[in-house]
């Protein structure tokens, strides 16, 4: 049945759907008791032990990487999970030279960071001329920038995103490209069209650190690609507006070679295997790091709820305390581009998918600056579209927890930067919550949550001081117990994703988060 706007109308009418809901709501309120940030602290404090083991880093195909898989894996089978290890084949990459100078009009140099797939740069580098690529063509305006999804915006043309932005004055120079509105992987194969020697993207908008990103597929590399911060585009910009000569010298070189990696999936082993309820994390950290916050706290969260719920619902029991079947996933390569949750949404043939009715998505979720996010399934900010439906009911399900509890929840952009990207693409509802990346924090954010005005929600996004003294306890506190409350309900009852929510609230963009998670992160492919 559905309603006037069209939208399916649930409620539970009969006796047992009403009964599987209280027992739903039961099963949450001792999770969320029993399921703590402190918990999940002692998570973390392995996968710190397990990354300064191996080179400072848990990145996907190295060894740090698969002895925190053989942690995780290790309790779940304990506490009655059956697990499986999905293995993948990836092309894994790493950064063996990042340089950039400027040669004229005065020596000085730029940090830069190579896009992932990167085409590698000559030995030794490559010297030329610097132009910069806007919107229009030679000549065009610099424009004020403006960020978020709006109707607006998607009209507006981002910097090199069309062909004819890239005059004959591109061929045989670097293009310089301000980031936004499509992928990195789209600007440089039009750079590399028009004769381009190589592309530096700079970000737009500020931060701690050079752009990262990727160009998403090891076939997309054609120029040597890289990433450098607002600041340094905007001062080599002024130049060439100033109608200076900018030469800069570029080596940009990556180890390009096949590994294997793995996701860690565990699921109940009772359940009704008509009806999945996921909830998932990315295990894997960047190389410069050990990723604590990114996303060691996402997984510390996730692995500890799967604990908890392990014991509440009784799961390797005849009788268990649980309805539905309840899948636990902590997802290999993330960072080089969602590969492992890509992978294993491939990997499910259509009833396969169709009987996964949500999936729950937990990225970065202690950032010691933090932001209390949650993903904006509904789409009604205007910063990203709608998920499919069911996706604004998971919203407005951890909005009103979170609002029940005295929090101040605001929407962050649901738009595929994460590990839900997959799944929504496969038209499967999905949310969950997010702290901040390198966006910088609002005044009245501060008044919200209380930190640090302009400054990024995470100052060590990955970097190596992304450690244990980069985590916000209440910040992982306060999202550890929404995983343990949304996986309790949706364990016994799925029902309300089909049923009407409120009116969501008027707009509210100066507390808004428009990245998402990873707005330029080593996975980003575009804006």
């Amino acid at each position: 049945m559905r309603n006037e706007a069209g939208l399916a109308d649930h409620r539970p009418d009969s006796a047992a759907e009403i009964a599987q809901r209280v027992r739903g709501e039961h099963l949450a309120e001792r999770l969320v008791d029993r399921t703590t940030g402190e918990g999940a602290m002692r998570h973390l404090e392995e996968l710190q032990r397990i990354a300064e083991k191996h080179d400072g880093n848990r990145a996907a195909g190295t060894d740090g990487y698969d002895a925190a898989a053989r942690y995780v894996g290790e309790l779940l089978d304990e506490a009655g999970y059956e697990v499986t290890y999905q293995e993948f084949d990836f092309s894994y990459r790493e950064a063996l030279t990042e340089r950039l100078s400027v040669r004229t009009p005065t020596d000085r140099d730029i940090e830069v960071r190579a896009m992932s797939y990167t085409a590698s740069s000559p030995e030794g580098g490559t010297t030329a001329e610097l132009t910069e690529v806007r919107a229009g063509g030679a000549g065009a305006p610099a424009a004020e920038r403006r960020t978020g999804i709006t109707e607006d915006v998607a009209a507006a043309g981002g910097a090199g995103c069309a062909p004819s932005d890239f005059g004959p004055e591109v061929e045989g120079r670097i293009a310089l490209i301000e980031r936004g509105l499509c992928t990195f992987a789209e600007k440089q194969a039009n750079a590399a069209d028009a004769g381009a020697v190589g592309v530096l993207i700079y970000d737009n908008e500020d931060g701690t650190g050079p752009l990262g990103g990727t160009l998403g597929d090891p076939a997309a590399g054609r120029l040597p690609t890289g990433g450098i911060s607002r600041a340094d585009g905007r001062a080599l910009s002024e130049a060439l507006d100033a109608g200076e000569t900018v030469t800069v010298d570029m080596e940009l070189r990556e180890l390009a070679e096949d590994r294997r990696t793995l996701n860690v999936i565990a699921e109940t082993p009772g359940g009704d295997p008509d009806t999945v309820v996921m909830a998932g994390a990315h295990l894997d950290s960047v190389l410069d790091g050990s990723g604590m916050n990114d996303n060691g706290s996402g997984t510390a969260g996730v692995l500890e709820t799967a604990l908890r719920f392990a014991e509440a619902a009784r799961v390797d029991s005849r009788e268990p305390g649980h309805g539905n079947t309840v899948r636990f996933a902590f997802w290999g390569a993330e960072e080089l581009g969602l590969l492992g949750a890509e992978h294993y949404v491939a990997e499910l043939d259509q009833p396969e998918r169709d009987r996964i009715e949500l999936y729950l998505n937990f990225d970065m979720i202690a950032s010691p600056n933090y932001g209390l996010f949650v993903y904006d399934g509904d789409g009604s900010e205007g910063i990203s579209a709608p998920g499919p439906e069911g996706s604004a009911q998971i919203e407005h399900a951890i909005t009103a927890f979170l609002d029940d509890r005295g929090e101040q929840p605001r929407p962050t952009a649901f738009n595929g930067r994460s590990d839900y990207g997959p799944f929504i693409d496969a038209g499967i509802p999905a949310g969950g919550t997010f702290t901040g990346a390198e966006g910088v924090k609002t005044a009245e954010q501060a008044e919200l949550w209380g930190g640090e005005v302009g400054a990024p929600y995470d100052p060590c996004y990955h970097r190596a001081c992304d450690d244990l003294d980069n985590i916000s306890a209440e910040a992982l506190d306060v999202n550890t117990r929404v995983i343990a409350h949304l996986v309790g309900g949706y364990a016994w009852d799925t029902g309300s994703l089909s049923e009407t929510v409120p009116e969501p609230r008027a707009g509210r963009a100066a507390t808004v988060d428009q990245g998402g998670p990873h707005q330029p992160a080593a996975h980003r492919l575009d804006r």
